[in-house]
């Protein structure tokens, strides 16, 4: 699978925890930033991520930030994304199953080592239900449309 990566500097340590994570399941991934520590707008690295995804240029996105809230209401403002805050395997699963999340946000002060593991490993095994989520879903497109 083909991943978007981002974090803005608060969500670097989790953003390294991630990139280990890809690299042992095989995926592929693009970083778009942030690099070090040094201060960044979480804006633009979600509007990267999003854009990036919502192009189709990417499967999913993953972005994290100290608590994942400013990067999902961000991410969420681009047409097409569907970014969610998880905070554990049941919302991530969730997520993917009745939302079709296409972007998973994470908190880095929010989730230990371990649990961040376990929710990223769920949110990109778990596939779309469709069936009466579809037709949620093409409400909520709607709503973009307007």
């Amino acid at each position: 699978m083909h991943i978007a990566l981002g974090c803005d500097h608060r969500g670097l340590s989790l953003k390294r925890l991630i990139v280990d994570i890809l690299n042992k399941r095989g995926d592929t991934y693009h970083d778009f930033g942030s690099h070090d520590i040094a201060a960044v707008d979480y804006p633009d690295i979600a509007r990267k991520v999003a854009e990036a995804v919502a192009g189709g240029q990417y499967a999913l996105g993953i972005l994290v930030c100290s608590s994942g809230i400013g990067m999902s209401i961000a991410a969420n403002k681009v047409k097409g994304i569907r970014a969610a805050l998880c905070h554990d395997m049941f919302t991530a699963r969730r997520a993917r199953q009745h939302n079709d999340a296409n972007i998973l946000c994470l908190g880095e002060d929010v989730l230990g080592p371990g649990l961040a593991t376990e929710v990223v490993q769920t949110f990109l095994d778990t596939g779309f239900e469709e069936g009466r989520h579809s037709r949620r879903l093409d409400m909520v497109r709607d709503m973009e449309a307007d």
